[in-house]
């Protein structure tokens, strides 16, 4: 039903319950509860989760290894205790080669293929700041739990660009039709608080351990439900928007690399760096 979303090709052989890539170099640490058989795949790349091509390859394959493993539910988190995923890498955009940023991009969509159309339940344990790709991979999880005093959105028009069509695919999934066309075009950026009211998440944990502790439960409640049901069902209802990407894919990634190679958009990245540098600098 979901053509891609569904393509599985075994990176590792993941021994039952147990941790499957438990690394402490590892881009994406995956360890399943031996009790539950809930996996926790966290993202690893310190200091701020930035999506670069490795990290998104590492999440791709950890997908991959959950559908062939027929996952029982997922959660994903941070190992940062006050980042949960910045969003892209901007060193994938700013001058970049070409076939790289391809392979960047269309990876992208292979974890958004993966992640939002997954047979499993799954839940993100939102245990620091979020914006744009980080609250992209956020919202393709069927629940969200986040701790207090953080931020998410999609920020895309604050920096003067425009969330691709399945981001805000994703966002018209998650809240109602007229907040998610607000915070587009504001590029909203949500506390925790501000995020509950709205339903960009679904419950505030004062720590990580609460926060799992709480993904557990919603995982929980599928138990007497039908996989096979549940999983239908919820591909149904997100089949539309992983089509719609999937027949225009390889114009999603030309429209990309025209947009984000155009002389405008260099000079803004460059001087986005310039400012991140005289920070770093104080």
């Amino acid at each position: 039903m979901l053509r891609s979303a569904v393509r599985s090709v075994a990176r590792l052989t993941v021994p039952g319950s147990r941790s499957c890539s438990n690394a402490s170099d590892k881009l994406v640490v995956t360890e399943v509860n031996d009790k539950t058989g809930y996996a926790t795949v966290t993202l690893n790349r310190p200091p701020v989760n930035s999506l670069n091509l490795e990290l998104l390859t590492e999440l791709s394959h950890s997908l991959d290894d959950l559908l062939n493993n027929k996952s029982r539910g997922m959660i994903l988190t941070s190992s940062s205790k006050s980042v949960f995923s910045a969003g892209l890498d901007i060193m994938e955009m700013y001058k970049p080669k070409q076939e790289r940023m391809k392979q960047f991009w269309s990876t992208l969509q292979d974890v958004w293929f993966k992640l939002y159309g997954s047979p499993f339940p799954t839940v993100a344990v939102i245990n620091g700041h979020s914006p744009a790709g980080g609250c992209l991979l956020a919202m393709c999880c069927e629940y969200r739990v986040m701790l207090p005093n953080f931020s998410i959105g999609l920020n895309e028009t604050q920096l003067g660009i425009v969330a691709p069509t399945w981001f805000q695919a994703t966002m018209r999934n998650t809240l109602s039709r007229r907040e998610a066309e607000l915070a587009l075009t504001l590029g909203t950026l949500f506390s925790t608080d501000e995020a509950l009211k709205v339903g960009l998440i679904d419950e505030v944990a004062a720590s990580k351990e609460e926060g799992i502790a709480k993904a557990t439960s919603f995982l929980d409640r599928f138990k007497k439900i039908s996989p096979q049901a549940r999983s239908m069902t919820k591909q149904a209802l997100r089949s539309k928007d992983i089509m719609e990407l999937e027949d225009n894919r390889s114009q999603d990634v030309d429209l990309f690399v025209y947009a984000v190679t155009q002389p405008k958009v260099q000079k803004g990245l460059e001087m986005y760096l310039e400012s991140l540098k005289k920070k770093a600098a104080k």
